[in-house]
């Protein structure tokens, strides 16, 4: 059966979406973006900034449903501009430092609320 995962320590849905849901070990987790969820403003107008607070939310979620980053299997970024690619690297791969998930990154025209990058996460236990 499907459980519905929300937690006040990452922004909550602004659609309609949850901000995960799990089903027989796996964790499917919402395109997270840089949103500070006490305040609904976005955090940073770098890629690293925007990234590390996205990294917060997507940990917070992992957290609320009883996962961790070691968890994690598959990752997808999108990114406003692909020249931030590296940059992006740089923050995400502070949190995977051995056997890191599977991965995509996209370069997209334009993200939610004007922000540089979002990523949806997927993890399994």
């Amino acid at each position: 059966m499907k459980k519905i995962i929300a937690t006040k320590s990452a922004p909550g849905a602004i659609g309609p979406y949850s901000q995960a849901t799990e089903i027989n070990g796996m964790l499917f987790i919402s395109g997270q973006i840089p949103m500070n969820p006490e305040t609904g403003k976005i955090e940073g107008d770098d890629i690293k900034t925007q990234t590390y607070h996205v990294m917060q939310n997507i940990g917070a979620i992992l957290k609320e449903a009883g996962y961790s980053f070691d968890d994690v299997v598959k990752s997808t970024c999108l990114l406003s501009d692909m020249n931030n690619f590296a940059a992006m690297n740089e923050v995400y791969g502070q949190y995977y430092p051995a056997n890191p998930p599977a991965r995509a990154a996209y370069g997209v025209v334009k993200l939610p609320l004007g922000v540089l990058i979002e990523i949806e996460t997927i993890a399994a236990k």
